[in-house]
C-alpha cells in the first residue's frame, strides 16, 4: 500500500514536469530574413544585422526568403562570404518567386534551397554600369565565382556555368547553346539544385525538421529602405542634380527658400544612405560641410583659391562617400551638367529678376531720356577745310564754323591756327592733314 502511494506521488509529479519539459523543447527558434528587389550595399547591412541578430538569440536556424532578379556582383560576393562564415547556425533558403543573376549565386552558399511550384533560379550573365554585357575578362571572373558557389554547396558546378556562359548546351533540360540556363522549380529538383518544392514557409519548417520552431521574421525598418533607396544607381545622380541644381538656384535668389531646402534635403538623402549602408563615415559629412564654406566664403571675397578649394572639397566628399568611382564619377558629371544647363536658363530667361545677377550683369543703359547722345559718324565733313584750335600732336581740336571737334593728324605734329582738311572719318574718330599754301 505504501508502495503505491509513492508510485502515485511520483506518477503526479512527472505529469507536472512533462509539461515543462515539453514547453522548453519547443522554445527553438528560426529567424525569416527577407530578401527582395535588387542586391547592393544597403541589403549587405541589412543582412549582417539580421544574421547578427540570430545568433546572439541562439537561433536554430536562418531562412532567407528570396525575390530579387540580382544586382551588384562586388555586393553579392560580399554577401556570399558572410553567409559562407555563418558556421554556427544552418542557413535555408526558401525561393518564392525567382532567384536570378546574383540571387542564383547567393542561393548556392546556403545549405539546402528550397523552392515555390512557380519559382525560378538562374540568368546569371553578368553586364556593365551600362547595362551592356561585361568584357570576356568580367564574364570569366564571375563564372569562376559561380562555379566556385556551386561547389561550395556539393553542387555540380556545370549547371552554374551554364547561368553565365550561354555557348554551353544542357541536352536534358533542352538547353541549346545561346541561351543562359534559367531553372524550374521541377529542373532545380531534378538536377540537384533543390532540396524540394514547398507552397509555403511552414512547409519549408517542415522540410528541415523545425515544425514546431517559433519563426521570428525580421523586416526591414523604414530608415534600412529609405538607405536601399537613395543608394540605388539610378537614384544616386538624380539625388546629386537636384543637390547641384537647387544651391545654384539658392545662390541666385535672395534670402534662403525652396530650392535651398530641396538641394540640401537631396544631398543629406545622399549622404545619409550612404552611411546606413556602411560606405560612407562622419569624414564625408565634414568634408563636404568644409566645401560648402569655403563656396559660401567665396561670395563675400573676389575670387581665388577659396572656391576651388571648395568645389574639390565638395567632389571628394562625394568620392569618400560613393560606392563605386565609376558610378559616382557618372552621376557627378550628370550633376554638373544639369547645374550648367540651370545656370544657362536661369541667366538667359531669369537674369534681371535675381539679385545677385544684377550686382554682376551691367542693366543700365545709356539712353536718350537720360542725356545721353549716341555717336554718329560724319562722313560729310571728308574734304572740309577747318581751323586747329589747339596743336595737333598727334590729337587735337579743330573748328568748321561755330563746331568744335575732336581730330587727330595723319602723323605730323599740326601747330595751332592752322588750316586742315579732312580726310576721312571712322566712327567718332576724325583724321586730318595741313593744307600747303598752294593748296589754300
Amino acid at each position: 500500500m505504501k508502495k503505491l502511494r509513492i508510485v502515485w506521488v511520483l506518477s503526479l509529479l512527472l505529469g507536472l514536469l512533462l509539461p515543462l519539459f515539453s514547453v522548453g523543447a519547443q522554445n527553438e527558434t528560426v529567424y525569416r530574413i527577407p530578401l527582395d528587389d535588387v542586391v547592393e550595399k544597403a541589403l549587405y547591412t541589412f543582412l549582417a544585422q539580421s544574421i547578427e541578430e540570430a545568433e546572439e538569440a541562439n537561433a536554430e536556424a536562418i531562412i532567407i526568403e528570396m525575390n530579387t532578379p540580382g544586382g551588384l556582383v562586388d555586393e553579392a560576393e560580399n554577401i556570399a562570404k558572410l553567409m559562407a562564415d555563418t558556421e554556427d547556425i544552418p542557413i535555408y533558403l526558401f525561393i518564392n518567386n525567382r532567384a536570378l543573376s546574383a540571387g542564383a549565386f547567393l542561393a548556392l552558399y546556403a545549405e539546402e534551397i528550397y523552392m515555390s511550384p512557380n519559382a525560378t533560379m538562374g540568368a546569371a550573365a553578368v553586364i556593365d554600369q551600362t547595362g551592356n554585357a561585361a568584357d570576356e575578362k568580367a564574364r570569366s571572373a564571375w563564372a569562376a565565382s559561380m562555379r566556385n558557389a556551386a561547389e561550395h554547396s556539393g553542387r555540380n558546378p556545370v549547371y552554374a556555368k551554364a547561368m553565365v556562359d550561354e555557348s554551353l548546351e544542357i541536352p536534358e533540360l533542352g538547353v541549346d547553346a545561346g541561351e543562359l540556363l534559367t531553372l524550374s522549380a521541377s529542373e532545380a529538383l531534378e538536377v540537384g539544385y533543390a532540396e524540394g518544392i514547398v507552397n509555403s514557409l511552414d512547409e519549408v519548417l517542415d522540410a528541415v525538421g523545425l515544425a514546431d520552431a517559433e519563426v521570428v521574421s525580421v523586416e526591414e525598418s523604414f530608415l534600412v529602405k529609405l538607405a536601399r533607396f537613395v543608394t540605388n544607381p539610378i537614384i544616386v545622380p538624380i539625388l546629386l542634380s537636384i543637390g547641384s541644381l537647387g544651391l545654384v538656384l539658392e545662390l541666385y535668389s535672395p534670402g534662403f527658400g525652396l530650392p535651398g531646402i530641396a538641394g540640401l534635403s537631396a544631398l543629406m538623402l545622399f549622404f545619409y544612405g550612404h552611411m546606413i549602408a556602411g560606405l560612407a563615415g562622419y569624414e564625408a559629412m565634414l568634408l563636404f560641410a568644409l566645401g560648402v564654406i569655403l563656396l559660401i566664403a567665396e561670395i563675400f571675397v573676389p575670387f581665388g583659391i577659396s572656391g576651388v578649394l571648395g568645389g574639390i572639397a565638395i567632389i571628394g566628399s562625394l568620392y569618400l562617400a560613393g560606392a563605386d568611382m565609376t558610378q559616382i564619377s557618372i552621376s557627378i558629371l550628370i550633376a554638373l551638367g544639369v547645374a550648367i544647363i540651370g545656370m544657362v536658363i536661369i541667366m538667359k530667361f531669369f537674369g534681371r529678376r535675381l539679385k545677385l545677377f544684377n550686382k554682376i550683369i551691367l542693366s543700365d543703359s545709356t539712353s536718350t531720356e537720360r542725356g545721353y547722345v549716341s555717336s554718329i559718324e560724319r562722313r560729310e565733313l571728308v574734304g572740309s577745310t577747318a581751323d586747329t584750335l589747339t596743336p595737333l600732336r598727334p590729337s587735337g581740336t579743330i573748328v568748321i564754323g561755330d563746331e568744335r571737334l575732336d581730330a587727330v593728324s595723319e602723323g605730323d605734329f599740326i601747330d595751332r591756327n592752322k588750316k586742315v582738311i579732312i580726310r576721312k572719318v571712322e566712327g567718332s574718330r576724325i583724321v586730318v592733314r595741313e593744307l600747303k599754301e598752294e593748296e589754300m
